[in-house]
């Protein structure tokens, strides 16, 4: 029991620390989207001997000779050009005039001045959603921690369980909240920015693939805290219903052998027990109505081998 409960936390806090790691790198990356811009290639500049692939190339080096017929040796679709740019919360970046790195500007500088908000709402989102995510896992570390009871365990079980599930809920939010910001940038952003073909690139993936396991991470921290508790009032109401039993034999004056029997014979009707019940109450049979209370009082504090 108490491996297969060790296993699980440590399953629970893996996938928190996959989440989170997942999140920070999505978060600081710039390849939420990604795609091209067609632009006007520019003019060359300084002498060019040869025909550039990135700018409009004169037939003379000397363009500010009025006597020359300037001519370019472009035409239709060849005077443009096909610039990459990948774009994440916090930066969008596109490749230089000559086609060598990328130029990086502020996505709050391209989006729209009256959608601003929801880029905003969705830094913030972002932000909390790594917040609550480690401070869930954090407390799942602590909850393996063999110094602590059983009852602080199960407690830090619960808080570890809401907070992950709560930041599984503000990355959702967040996420749909850029997409909706680049959208808004791509419709109305200004024109020397709008891209021509654009998709979803691995950040994005890697975001959404952070608020799955995130989930994951805390419907397995619930699951332990949920089977906890439902062994935990399994075990109570059996206890009550053979201590009720049990007393109303006494008050009946029956035999003792009579309830030898009938504890012998309740564990062949359970679930794989072996063994007839031990209710004793500090090695002593439960034979009055204060043993019974002692049994119940027993009952409210969990054992450590039941915690799962």
């Amino acid at each position: 029991m108490g491996t297969e409960c060790s296993r699980r936390g440590s399953l629970a806090l893996t996938l928190n620390i996959v989440a989170f790691t997942c999140a920070l790198s999505a978060v600081t990356t710039s390849f939420w989207c990604e795609g091209t811009r067609k632009v006007v290639k520019p003019f060359c500049t300084g002498p060019v001997t040869t025909r550039q692939s990135y700018c409009i190339r004169f037939n003379s080096s000397n363009i500010n000779d009025s006597r020359l017929v300037q001519y370019i040796w472009e035409s239709g679709e060849e005077k443009f050009l096909m610039r990459k740019f990948h774009t994440g919360i916090f930066f969008s970046c596109e490749q230089a005039a000559d086609m060598n790195g990328f130029n990086c500007r502020d996505f709050k500088d391209i989006a729209p001045d009256h959608e601003k908000g929801v880029l905003w709402l969705c830094i913030t989102a972002e932000c909390l959603y790594l917040i609550l995510l480690f401070t869930g896992g954090v407390l799942m570390w602590l909850e393996l921690c063999p110094c602590l009871s059983v009852m602080n365990k199960l407690k830090l079980n619960a808080f570890a369980a809401m907070f992950t599930a709560l930041s599984g809920l503000l990355g959702m939010v967040a996420h749909m909240m850029f997409t909706t910001a680049f959208q808004l940038a791509v419709a109305m952003g200004p024109e020397d920015w709008r891209p021509k073909t654009w998709d979803y690139s691995w950040s994005y993936i890697l975001a959404w693939g952070s608020f799955a396991t995130c989930m994951a991470s805390a419907v397995t921290a619930l699951n332990r805290y949920t089977k906890t508790i439902v062994e935990f009032k399994y075990k109570r109401r059996n206890i009550e219903k053979n201590l009720r039993i049990k007393q109303k034999l006494l008050e009946m004056d029956l035999p003792e052998q009579m309830w030898d029997m009938y504890l012998t014979a309740v564990p062949a009707r359970g679930e794989g027990n072996a063994g007839p019940l031990d209710l004793s109450v500090n090695g002593h049979k439960p034979s009055t109505g204060a043993a019974y209370v002692m049994a119940l009082d027993s009952m409210t504090e969990p054992q450590g081998e039941a915690y799962c």
